[in-house]
């Protein structure tokens, strides 16, 4: 799910030359906001957890969300560093598939047949007297 790399300095300042970094900017996907500004669109993982989610290329992105996705390119600290202050605090790095949230789409609705347009007589609407919905239990 993650593509990292491992990178060696060249100015030797003491990085661990096995430590795991990103392959370069991310392609983060966005949305326009009320103002006009972008926003980052955060996804969920399998559990649950809310995530912000990079890409490392925009053919990856739009295989993922569609080709008219919006994005912009940002480096993986400069995304965290959005991410975190709204409580996010994982990031998610060429994820393998997307869903759709569930409950996004219902099932068809099967329409029933007017009884009246079909000469058929619609049924009885219930008892001739009314009925109490509520009954005190100590009523004589």
């Amino acid at each position: 799910m993650t593509t990292l790399t491992s990178e060696t300095t060249a100015s030797g300042d003491g990085a661990d030359p096995d430590e795991r970094r990103p392959a370069g900017p991310l392609y983060v996907p966005v949305r326009i906001g009320s103002a006009g500004g972008h926003q980052l669109r955060f996804m969920r993982t399998p559990v649950g957890l809310r995530t912000a989610v990079g890409f490392t290329s925009p053919e990856r992105l739009a295989a993922a969300l569609g080709p008219r996705a919006r994005w912009i390119r940002l480096a993986e600290p400069a995304l965290r560093g959005l991410a975190e202050p709204l409580g996010v605090a994982l990031v998610t790095v060429d994820p393998q598939f997307t869903a759709p949230f569930p409950g996004t789409s219902r099932p068809p609705r099967t329409a029933q047949p007017c009884a009246r347009r079909h000469g058929q007589d619609p049924a009885p609407a219930g008892p001739s007297r009314p009925v109490s919905a509520l009954v005190h239990p100590f009523s004589d």
